[in-house]
């Protein structure tokens, strides 16, 4: 009889520890554009690819995957794309240079707007962020959903930069006269150190926002405008799902802003997260009705 209670308690420590470890992270990515996006997904240095590195998103359509504990990487949006006589599939903005619709290890080609993650990192907590420093291609908003811990906070840049981007940055296609379909960072429209943060700009104090970085920070306050636009730009979450937005709509993005804004949580949370608070409670019941057969 000992030793039927010990293996109850036994297992019951077990079921406890699993229920409590790290779990996985669902994104779900989202289209609310009015023209198609094909997401592309880049997995960080050390980090194992995820079975999908790329698929289309039809307006209104979305797409979740589960992403493991302690992944690192990179999500965003290709426009305008198309498929060749050869059967090569590129696209104008984000293009990854893979010729097919999965990335496929390729990264975004600049200009692009960047989901960037990483999950469970110092502390627990998940860091993440919208980037601009590659430069702009369309909308986009990161939203946490059934947070426990941290600044989980709504960010992204929730305007069209394209409209109005500065001549020299501007990005054009084919047939499209003088319209963006891109805006260029300063970095890789010019080259220069002052605005790559390389060289003998390569610090916080030598390399400093220019009216170019500006012109994305001013639209987007959340969003990182340039290098080392850390402070304002990086978020941190635990225990959390993630929503990529691509054109989100002012309705959605709640305070276009975002500044200092927490996101809602989706409701109760995961089963994981319920019993992993009350696993002492659950543990001594168990434990009462075991010693008491």
């Amino acid at each position: 009889m000992a030793k039927l209670q010990f293996s109850i308690v036994l297992l019951t420590l077990c079921f406890i520890s699993s229920i409590n470890s790290i779990q996985s992270a669902t994104f779900t990515l989202t289209n609310q554009c009015t023209y198609p996006v094909w997401a592309g997904i880049l997995s960080g240095a050390g980090t194992s690819p995820l079975p999908t590195t790329g698929f289309p998103l039809q307006p209104t359509q979305s797409n979740s995957i589960s992403i493991p504990p302690g992944w690192s990487g990179r999500m965003w949006g290709r426009t305008l794309c198309s498929t060749d006589s050869t059967g090569r599939f590129t696209c104008l903005t984000g293009d990854c240079g893979s010729g097919t619709i999965e990335c496929n290890g390729g990264g975004a080609a600049p200009p692009a707007t960047l989901a960037e993650f990483t999950l469970n990192g110092a502390n627990g907590m998940d860091f993440y962020d919208v980037s601009l420093v590659d430069g702009y291609n369309l909308p986009m908003m990161v939203v946490p959903q059934g947070e426990s811990a941290g600044n989980c906070n709504v960010t992204g840049c929730f305007v069209d930069l394209n409209r109005n981007c500065p001549s020299e940055l501007r990005l054009t296609g084919s047939g499209a006269g003088d319209e963006s379909v891109a805006c260029r960072s300063a970095c890789e429209a010019f080259g220069d150190p002052m605005y790559c943060c390389s060289g003998a700009y390569s610090t916080p104090q030598t390399c400093n926002p220019t009216s170019y970085s500006e012109y994305f920070k001013t639209a987007c306050p959340t969003a990182y405008s340039y290098a080392y636009d850390d402070g304002t730009s990086t978020f941190t979450c635990s225990s959390a799902n993630y929503v990529i937005t691509f054109c989100p709509t002012p309705a959605n993005s709640r305070k276009t802003t975002g500044a200092g804004q927490s996101a809602e949580s989706s409701g109760s949370g995961s089963l994981a997260k319920s019993v992993g608070v009350s696993s002492v409670i659950v543990f001594a019941f168990i434990l009462t009705s075991v010693w008491s057969l």
